[in-house]
């Protein structure tokens, strides 16, 4: 005698197949713990921040100072050291991310990134959080740069708000260039190839943006290539936040998001290149 089939109750689906929701934050969960793994290896050289900085702190400092006695620059109405700080603010974010696929190829010829992709875990969330935790890294400098420029009196406001915005801002930006980062690992390969090709595109990423002088004042051909360059919408969103100068934030935000969308799915679909 067959004894007849009976269906599941329908709370047992909900209980075997996850919602949306529940993917969601299951994505989120898994981003967030990759990213706190980045964050600890910190405590092995936690002097890392602070020589870090030393670089945007001199280009503050020096820089500076000089060229806003010189007034060669022009600075939209503000001290050109006020115009300089955000600019340097993003350099720091810049120089923190850009070299951070050195440390996915180190974690292949350990072994350790094919342990990681042999788990369920998606790889955008594995390059998500290790993009969040260069974000992570470049807004602690950041904060460093801000209190120096303090220091050298740069009227930046002090709004909570407004700060919570600067933190979102470098937080995409970096997480942008360390996925640029990881893609450029993932064709390259190797660590000396990437390290040529990081030193080869930082300072011209840096110089063809608005960090250092205004975009209308660069020849027709360096406009073009500026309103192409992430930096230039990063700084834009940290003048308009700290010193209150007039900028599109919508534009800004959007095209800070969808670069660190676009970076993490394009690092995601090379990284497999760098297990085989």
């Amino acid at each position: 005698m067959s004894v007849p089939l009976v269906a599941p109750p329908a709370e047992w689906a909900e209980i075997s197949e996850p919602t949306w929701a529940r993917r969601v934050l299951r994505l989120f969960s898994r981003i967030g713990t990759f990213c706190l793994v980045e964050l600890q290896k910190l405590r092995h050289d936690r002097s890392e921040l602070l020589t870090r900085a030393i670089q945007p702190v001199l280009w503050l400092v020096v820089f500076g100072k000089t060229f806003s006695q010189i007034r060669a620059i022009p600075s939209d109405g503000v001290p050109y050291i006020d115009y300089l700080a955000p600019g340097i603010i993003a350099q720091s974010a810049l120089f923190v991310s850009i070299f951070y696929g050195i440390m996915i190829i180190w974690e292949r010829d350990s072994g350790v990134l094919t342990k990681l992709l042999v788990t369920p875990t998606p790889r955008t969330a594995l390059v998500a959080g290790k993009a969040f935790a260069a974000g992570v890294r470049a807004i602690a400098q950041a904060f460093i740069v801000i209190l120096v420029a303090a220091l050298l009196g740069v009227g930046m406001t002090w709004n909570p708000l407004r700060l919570l915005g600067v933190v979102v801002v470098v937080l995409l930006g970096a997480a942008f260039f360390a996925c640029l980062s990881v893609t450029i690992a993932g064709i390259v390969l190797k660590r000396d190839r990437l390290m040529g090709i990081g030193q080869a595109i930082t300072m011209p990423l840096f110089f063809a943006s608005n960090a250092l002088y205004p975009i209308d004042f660069m020849p027709r051909w360096l406009q073009i290539i500026s309103h192409g360059n992430p930096l230039s919408y990063e700084v834009s969103a940290l003048r308009g936040l700290l010193l209150g100068l007039p900028t599109n934030y919508w534009l800004d935000f959007a095209v800070l998001g969808g670069s660190a969308i676009a970076g993490i799915v394009a690092a995601a679909a090379l990284l497999g290149r760098l297990s085989r």
